[in-house]
């Protein structure tokens, strides 16, 4: 009960620290209303270290994306990309890695140096006459699942469904059902949790 409380304590203590950062940042897109801003600011706080930063980067988040828990785990050097991005609660994410437009469950783990991109579509490269950067792409909310685990340096491009581990090191192109775990480069099926 005690230590409940005083958890409850640290984030209205670290929404209020973080305050005068998320009022200069929701005043500033007022006038830019841009995810480039938003990368700035994420980019700032990512350099906080230690459980202090943890706690403060959450309380600056859940006022700036489309929701964040505030007692999700966003570790020291975590960037994240995209402002419409979803962090429910339980979820950690480990040190180093770099979060685009996505949705993740519950009391799902990311490990060191995961990549969660925002689709397999972010850049065109079919049109010889222009180079890619100017190509565009298209941008598509990524969904990982409640109660996964993912490995570090995974690289996430499409859905992972609920429950699943992600091993260490693997490229997810194609979606993942439910209690699959899945590795390699592309990641395939290695097993199912149930079995």
């Amino acid at each position: 009960m005690i230590k409940n409380t005083l958890k409850q304590f640290a984030f209205l203590f670290a929404a209020i620290i973080a305050g005068p950062i998320t009022i200069i940042y929701l005043l500033l897109y007022v006038i830019f209303k841009s995810d480039e801003l938003f990368v700035s600011f994420a980019q700032l706080l990512s350099l906080l270290p230690s459980k202090i930063g943890c706690y403060l980067r959450a309380g600056f988040y859940r006022f700036t994306m489309t929701n964040c828990s505030k007692d999700a785990v966003i570790s020291f050097l975590v960037l994240f990309s995209q402002k419409s991005t979803e962090i429910s609660p339980g979820v950690y994410i480990g040190p180093q890695s770099n979060i685009g437009m996505c949705a993740i469950g519950k009391n799902t783990i990311l490990g060191s140096g995961v990549h969660i991109m925002s689709g397999k579509g972010q850049h065109n490269f079919s049109d010889l006459s222009k180079p890619i950067k100017d190509q565009g792409g298209v941008f598509e909310k990524i969904t990982i699942g409640e109660g996964t685990w993912i490995g570090n340096g995974a690289l996430i491009m499409a859905n992972i469904g609920k429950n699943c581990v992600v091993a260490a090191g693997s490229v997810v192109i194609n979606n993942v059902e439910d209690f699959a775990i899945v590795a390699g480069n592309p990641a395939k099926v290695i097993k199912n949790r149930h079995e």
